[in-house]
């Protein structure tokens, strides 16, 4: 039997690898079907935190195909770090056997500048008591392994833009999990532009319970080969 490769996980904005795939019992799951795992964070999050060289979205880019095997590799990422990899895989259609991308969708070819000025402003001290999305981030860089400063000059940095032509380039299996409740909807481009989308709608899942949805994760380590066998 050929020996499956490890499986990257790539966290989103304002949390880290340790809190999104640790905590969540993730981790545990895929070390107990035999799989080699490597968890990396993005600057201003976890073990990056005080990266400030590397925290524009290019940059940032560059600093995770660095960390990257040189054979091929299963990933998982959730938001930023779905878009991420979603790019890395588009340059590098040959780096990955298969692929799972989560709370992406309609975002990543059209951007919301008003959401993304209220994440600023609650990242900044600023939430809205009104707006539970600007609470939740409030809360979440309130964290002791996050650097707001760093977050926000990685959200002021220009993002390398997806289009269906770079997506049209990624030869592997891609899942796509997406709560129906989630904001970075509908998914409907983004699996047209993927040559082998699969596509998993999350019921009653909203962008911020995604990662520790039972459905996702059941569905994920059976696309990726790595079932605990219990």
């Amino acid at each position: 039997m050929t020996e499956l490769p490890p499986i990257i996980f790539l966290h989103g904005l304002a949390t880290s690898g340790q809190r999104t795939w640790g905590d969540n019992g993730w981790l545990d799951l895929v070390t107990e079907a035999d799989r080699s795992v490597l968890v990396l964070d993005i600057p201003g999050h976890g073990k990056e935190i005080d990266n400030r060289e590397d925290a524009t979205f290019e940059k940032t880019l560059d600093l995770i195909e660095k960390q990257l095997p040189n054979d091929e590799i299963d990933a998982v990422g959730f938001s930023l770090g779905a878009r991420l990899l979603l790019n890395i895989a588009a340059r590098k259609p040959t780096k990955f056997r298969k692929l799972v991308v989560a709370g992406v969708g309609q975002n990543l070819f059209s951007r919301d500048e008003k959401r993304g000025k209220r994440i600023a402003n609650a990242i900044s001290g600023n939430s809205v008591i009104s707006d539970p999305e600007s609470q939740y981030f409030s809360q979440l860089t309130n964290a002791t392994d996050i650097n707001k400063e760093v977050l926000l000059q990685l959200m002021e940095s220009p993002i390398v833009n997806l289009t269906p032509e770079l997506l049209s380039n990624i030869a592997c299996p891609v899942l796509v999990a997406l709560g129906d409740k989630d904001f970075a909807g509908p998914a409907t481009q983004l699996i047209e532009a993927l040559p082998n989308p699969f596509y998993l709608e999350l019921k009653g899942v909203d962008h911020f319970a995604t990662p520790k949805d039972y459905s996702f994760i059941d569905e994920t380590l059976r696309f990726l080969d790595a079932e605990p066998s219990w």
